[in-house]
């Protein structure tokens, strides 16, 4: 099982910028076992929020081919805790592009207020070495970003809508064909 650590997107403009949500319920373990006494989400698993919000944005560019990780938390702060029943927005926006990785500037809001700035380095790894490493199954990835209703909000800087990308619904039919 994979984890998730951002419920939906609600911007996305290629290559610029993206915003997501992360509702903090109890229902999810990690809370419940973190601090058995006081629950609380993670700032660690904030990061990792805001890394999946800029390694999709990322990602993106290359419609979802290069392989993108997260290379370098280069600096955080939190001013709050994030508790059950909190909702968490994610703020990204891309500092720097360059054809091996980006550096971004990560905001994270609980409930509309200030809670924590992440700046963040992303490397894209590309190469014969990885082009036949898949981290997702591509249909499976496909489901996910449909989960996240990136294709129902992602833009490009012009407002024209971003596609699903064709080898997405190629590997999509050949699983539903299999």
């Amino acid at each position: 099982m994979r984890w998730f650590w951002i419920d939906r997107f609600e911007e996305f403009v290629c290559g610029q910028s993206a915003r997501t949500v992360k509702n903090v319920s109890l229902g999810e373990e990690h809370l419940d076992s973190y601090n058995q006494t006081w629950p609380y989400m993670p700032a660690s698993l904030m990061v990792e929020g805001l890394a999946q919000t800029g390694g999709l944005l990322l990602g993106q560019l290359s419609d979802f081919k290069a392989r993108v990780v997260l290379a370098k938390v280069a600096r955080a702060s939190f001013d709050k805790l994030a508790r059950p029943g909190d909702r968490l927005n994610y703020e990204v926006k891309f500092l720097s592009q360059q054809t091996d990785g980006a550096i971004a500037e990560g905001k994270i809001l609980i409930n509309d207020q200030p809670l924590g700035t992440v700046e963040l380095v992303f490397a894209s790894l590309t190469g014969p070495e990885f082009e036949k490493v898949e981290l997702f199954q591509p249909h499976e990835f496909l489901r996910m970003l449909r989960s996240m209703r990136l294709f129902e909000v992602g833009r490009y800087p012009n407002g024209a809508p971003i596609a699903i990308p064709e080898h997405l619904l190629a590997a999509e039919q050949a699983f539903l064909d299999a």
